[in-house]
């Protein structure tokens, strides 16, 4: 009993601590421009800081942060005295506090927060607020204190929203409901309740109810709980509406800022650092740069979520390289970087396509002893995947299995398509095992990059098997997984198969776009000749313009001569990104039909529309034909084209320069076993030509003006032979 009274002396002596503390704290706020500060801080961080709800319901026992900071131009040395004495008050009371685990229950508590004095909820003394209390289970009180708890609580939390979901959307119904909840309403009671409704006609209602009755210490947790609501109603409208509401009470910040001048007050280090932020984070980019300016003149200190604000503010806008300025400035004042900042930098120069830089960054964040968080690794992966790194992105994903860090669908997938990108099927295949049995379900996207690997390659069966795994999974094709299966089908030269996928497209009443229609146009240069009028029939309805220019090219039913304004009239009708995938399909058709002159046709229509680019170029001293664009009929065309052009300059008596080039680019194509290079290596062989790989310039094959010259004219003989 002695050692039970101690403690509850204890307990006593900590709580008058606790209230001489807040006493402290209400005199130092008196001061006008501290209260301003206070103010600033409060209204920031409830609009724009979402929290957990654990950490929401504290009580407000923090001194001013400011008396930490440089005092120059500040006439505040006596709040500063009073500040210091709180902390170590403070300081004082938490190591009290330490000691009060089994303080009785019927000890004065600190209420956490203000809640409604409405006639409508009932007072009950309730013992939510306070530390918890270990009780045996055994124990006759323990059945008591269970119903007491917090969990019973949400029972009856949870039992409210069911009935807000079922009764009518008016005010009266929902104040019912509401009222029936017995004891002090929280915040986190909000939280609770809107969380787990559905309707969001009765959840605007009582999101109303409850901003009318309590105080909120992080409005905008309550706001995305009410927005996941209208999520799950499908309610985009009023979500939209609810948002700008909650924006225009962001607003208040920016306007107690503006108020400051006419109370004769100055803004200082602390109030810029909350007002770059503010702004920032409402979306207003200039004011945020200006006040940015303006505390970098006075040479005001700022913190860290300033800065992070600010190189946000550049990344949104895609101003890369103002993000790495605010950085080298931020070092050169010696504010030292956070994880948070690294992360926003890492994201940054992933969307800006500069992996040299992710590396550096990241090698900065291991260097100064920071943790990568999951945050990290996420844009570490979403950069090395923008910029086709896989090794780099693979040895991510191991460093994370390493540490036990557990992918979600998203990440799964930005690695999946990587491999897709890159053709690595086994890979994939590794990856998209190990998320099965990780317990992360597949999703469409997932499905997608599969499709996409296994089709390129031609693997009908992996495919197949694919496809029925997604309808277990229960998720139906869409235009992308129809796509790859008839490249799939098209590679293996299934082309009733082919057709059969085509007519699925209308059954599931997917309209064909511009990507399919280039799949199909792409399977035809593939298809043996007997069997390409299955395949008109399909690009006809699919596309009735490229259908007919595909029609005449197949049938040879130009005798009108209408083929090259056709082929205009299609490529004015489609889009731009897909204009030369269209005209390189094209072409190989009319190679693999032996109608070179349509090539012809058709390579020059490409170069007036302006569909290929420096195809062609001339300096003084190196005449290049640039191929790497182009499929290998459009190449070969290109090459006749070419070589044709410089027999004419031979013919007109003028001079070839001193060096001739072709350029295919280097590498193979992903899913091909040949790349352009070894294409045009082996015709360039048939021709008997003097062009021969460069040993120092990867995907060149360059010849002289001598050996060219020699060339030209012994293959102009064996024409005038031949004819």
């Amino acid at each position: 009993m002695k050692e039970f009274a101690e403690r509850e002396a204890q307990g006593s002596t900590a709580i008058n601590l606790l209230k001489q503390e807040r006493r402290s704290i209400e005199k130092v706020v008196a001061t006008p421009k501290i209260s301003f500060v206070l103010l600033l801080v409060k209204l920031r961080r409830s609009l724009f800081f979402p929290s957990s709800p654990s950490s929401l319901y504290k009580p407000l026992c923090n001194t001013p942060s400011s008396s930490s900071r440089d005092s120059k131009s500040r006439n505040l040395n006596n709040n500063f005295h009073h500040s210091s004495k709180i902390n170590t008050l403070s300081s004082q009371s938490r190591a009290t506090s330490l000691q009060i685990t089994n303080v009785s229950l019927q000890d004065e508590e600190i209420p956490r927060q203000e809640t409604s004095t409405d006639s409508n909820f009932k007072e009950k003394t309730g013992s939510s607020s306070k530390s918890y209390i270990w009780v045996n289970p055994k124990s006759s009180r323990a059945s008591i204190l269970r119903k007491s708890s917090y969990d019973a609580k949400c029972t009856s939390l949870v039992n409210a929203a069911k009935y807000l979901n079922s009764c009518s959307p008016n005010k009266d119904d929902v104040l019912n409901v509401l009222s029936e909840l017995d004891g002090k309403l929280l915040e986190q009671d909000a939280v609770v309740i809107l969380n787990n409704m559905s309707n969001p006609d009765t959840a605007l209602l009582a999101l109303e109810f409850f901003q009318e009755r309590l105080k909120f210490n992080g409005e905008v947790v309550v706001y995305n709980v009410t927005l996941k609501v209208f999520r799950k109603g499908r309610d985009l409208g009023e979500a939209e509406k609810l948002f700008d509401k909650m924006l225009e009470r962001a607003d208040k910040t920016v306007e107690w800022f503006e108020k400051m001048p006419s109370f004769g007050l100055e803004p200082d280090d602390v109030t810029f650092s909350t007002m770059i932020d503010s702004y920032g984070r409402a979306g207003n980019v200039e004011k945020a740069l200006s006040l940015y300016d303006r505390a970098r003149t006075g040479e005001w200190r700022l913190d860290a979520t300033t800065f992070s604000t600010l190189i946000r503010i550049y990344k949104v806008a895609g101003n890369f390289d103002g993000c790495l300025n605010v950085y080298e400035e931020m070092k050169a004042l010696g504010v030292k970087p956070n994880l948070v900042i690294y992360n926003i930098l890492l994201d940054a120069m992933g969307r800006a396509k500069r992996p040299w830089q992710v590396k550096k960054f990241y090698q900065d964040i291991i260097d100064n002893g920071l943790s990568p968080s999951f945050v990290t690794y996420a844009a570490l992966l979403h950069a090395y995947g923008r910029a086709r790194y896989g090794d780099d992105a693979f040895k991510i994903y191991r460093e994370m299995k390493e540490k036990g860090l557990g992918l979600n669908v998203v990440l799964y997938n930005s690695i999946l398509a990587i491999c897709a990108d890159l053709g690595h099927v086994d890979k994939a295949v590794e990856i998209f095992e190990d998320m099965k049995s990780s317990g992360i379900k597949p999703d469409s996207w997932t499905f997608s990059s599969m499709f996409t690997i296994f089709s390129c390659c031609g693997e009908v069966s992996e495919a197949e098997n694919t496809l029925n795994e997604m309808f277990e999974a229960g998720f139906q094709p869409n235009i992308f997984i129809l796509t790859s299966l008839i490249q799939c089908y098209g590679k293996a030269q299934r082309i009733d198969d082919v057709v059969k996928t085509f007519n699925r497209n209308f059954e599931l009443v997917i309209t064909p776009d511009d990507r399919f229609c280039g799949c199909l146009l792409n399977v035809m240069t593939q298809t043996p000749n007997e069997e390409l009028s299955k395949l008109v029939k399909c690009v006809e309805r699919a596309n009735p313009k490229l259908g007919y220019v595909v029609k005449l090219l197949v049938e040879e039913q130009d005798s009108e001569g209408n083929f090259k304004n056709e082929a205009t009239d299609l490529f004015d009708s489609i889009r731009t990104e897909v204009e030369k995938a269209y005209c390189n399909c094209l072409i190989d058709l009319c190679i693999k039909l032996n109608m070179l002159e349509r090539a012809c046709e058709l390579l020059d229509l490409g170069l007036t529309l302006e569909i290929y680019t420096n195809v062609m170029s001339r300096t003084s001293t190196q005449w290049s034909l640039n191929l790497k664009s182009l499929s290998p009929g459009a190449a070969m065309t290109a090459l006749h084209i070419w070589m044709n052009d410089l027999s004419k300059v031979l013919e007109a008596g003028e001079q070839l320069p001193p060096l001739l080039g072709i350029n295919t680019g280097h590498g193979k194509h992903k899913y091909s076993e040949k790349g352009l290079a070894n294409v045009l290596e082996s015709y360039l062989k048939e021709l008997n030509s003097p062009f021969h790989e460069a040993p120092d310039k990867i995907g060149w094959f360059l010849t002289t003006k001598v050996a060219a010259e020699s060339w030209l004219e012994s293959r102009k003989s064996t024409d005038a032979v031949a004819a």
